[in-house]
């Protein structure tokens, strides 16, 4: 039995239909991440689970129960919010052991389960603090604290480390996820943040224009992506559209070309018409123009533009035919940042190339600095 069943959910504000027919089964015990771009339905989805709307149509159920016109506190759920939502007036036991108050636990069970919580999130000598005097990562897990310590059976988390800075929320996702194993709850997180949710999630429903585009782990979603949507929202993508000669057999290469630029496929990635292709900016092998060795698909282009970011340079190269390709090359290629007009040479192989549905292939052309 699944954890969370969702079908057929709709959702519907007025003449904006926000979500239109989910189907979605979450398995027990995972981390699932519900990602996509604003106003895709994530936080919808988010809010009908948690019983603060309603759907339109379709139902929700947790552990095989109809839940969907039930009350927030009556189905067996803990959420974590944005902003932690912590009551400024109660110190941090406290705020850990308001739900259980709430459910009629006294004495020695509010202390004690309160005191199993503040050890699994490590702040047991904090018990006394109020939250003012707590910094955000300390507050964030207070706030996870009190959504577990009801024992739920499904914990909900709204961009929960959205108000934290760049190196403690890179701290706060490892916590995280160490929590979730050892609590071993079903977890349904909304977040905007791409590598927090290929980084913590078991599976990924990537959510667009109301509908699941696709769900899948994260390494599939990247990999793999089901259509040109995901392709392009998942990571940095080139898109590159070809005319393409087919026949032979798998794994026999077959030859194609994108805007003048010759191109080497495998044969089953070979299909008559209009072909659109996805190419990875970190599959992209890059050298300077002399001596560079020869390889089954070589462009010339120079740099338009580059940048530093750590371990990796991200390059625009504008190529010698047309158009432009994306490249994520070792920041230790070049020694420095290489200035625009140096002349580079990029290569990959035929299996780089992820082929996307014949219907994604319209339009390729018109995406800004994304098509070779």
């Amino acid at each position: 039995m699944s954890a969370i069943d969702i079908r057929g959910v709709a959702r519907r504000f007025g003449a904006l239909q926000a979500l239109d027919g989910v189907d979605l089964s979450i398995a027990q015990g995972e981390f699932f991440s519900l990602l996509g771009p604003s106003g895709c339905g994530k936080t919808t989805l988010l809010n009908i689970i948690a019983g603060f709307l309603e759907p339109s149509a379709g139902s929700v159920a947790i552990g095989g129960r109809d839940i969907t016109r039930l009350a927030p506190h009556q189905r067996d759920i803990g959420m974590v919010f944005q902003n932690y939502a912590l009551f400024p007036h109660l110190n941090v036991f406290d705020n850990v052991a308001y739900g259980l108050r709430v459910r009629k636990f006294k004495g020695d069970a509010v202390r004690e389960r309160v005191a199993e919580m503040l050890a699994l999130v490590r702040l047991s000598e904090l018990a006394e603090r109020m939250p003012h005097q707590l910094s955000g990562g300390q507050q964030q897990r207070v706030a996870i604290a009190r959504a577990l310590a009801i024992r739920p059976q499904v914990l909900l988390l709204d961009e929960p480390l959205s108000n934290l800075d760049a190196k403690l929320r890179k701290d706060m996702q490892a916590e995280l996820r160490r929590l979730q194993r050892d609590v071993g709850i079903t977890t349904v997180m909304v977040t905007h943040d791409q590598e927090e949710a290929l980084g913590l999630s078991d599976r990924i429903g990537i959510l667009g224009g109301g509908h699941l585009q696709q769900v899948g782990t994260p390494l599939a979603l990247y990999r793999q992506p089901a259509n040109r949507f995901v392709g392009e929202f998942v990571g940095q993508a080139n898109l590159i559209a070809v005319q393409s000669e087919g026949g032979g057999y798998f794994n026999a290469l077959s030859h194609a070309a994108a805007d003048g630029v010759p191109l080497r496929l495998l044969a089953d990635q070979a299909g008559a018409g209009g072909v659109l292709f996805l190419l990875r900016p970190e599959r992209i092998r890059l050298a300077e123009i002399d001596g560079a060795p020869a390889a089954p698909n070589a462009v010339d282009g120079t740099v338009r533009e580059a940048s530093y970011a750590g371990a990796e340079l991200h390059l625009t190269v504008a190529l010698a035919g047309a158009g432009e390709l994306q490249v994520a090359a070792p920041e230790s290629l070049f020694g420095q940042v290489p200035p625009p007009g140096v002349g580079v040479r990029l290569s990959w192989e035929p299996h780089d190339l992820v082929a996307l549905p014949d219907a994604d292939a319209a339009g390729a052309r018109t995406v800004p600095g994304r098509t070779a």
